[in-house]
């Protein structure tokens, strides 16, 4: 694989990671929910989360559970990809 590629790659998996923080900081304060810059992250990482949200609602242990594990599961998926990426090189 190109150096390139998985540079490219790499930065964008990084900078999903962010805006997945970056939710999930905003949630903490509701007052900040309905602001533009919460709409837009919601809007690049719901993608993402979603289909271990939908794998996730399946299980019937994790409804009404205090953490959001699809959350955990897609930022650690991310990790993972990114550390593959780099193994590629």
């Amino acid at each position: 694989m190109s150096y390139y590629f998985v540079f490219i790659v790499a930065r964008i998996i990084e900078l999903l990671q962010f805006f997945m923080l970056a939710r999930a900081i905003f949630s903490w304060f509701p007052q900040a929910r309905g602001s533009k810059i919460a709409e837009l992250l919601y809007l690049a990482t719901e993608p993402i989360i979603m289909p271990f949200r939908a794998l996730f609602d399946h299980i019937g242990a994790f409804r009404g559970f205090m953490l959001d594990i699809p959350f955990f599961c897609a930022f650690l998926a991310l990790s993972m990809m990114e550390s593959i990426l780099y193994s590629l090189v």
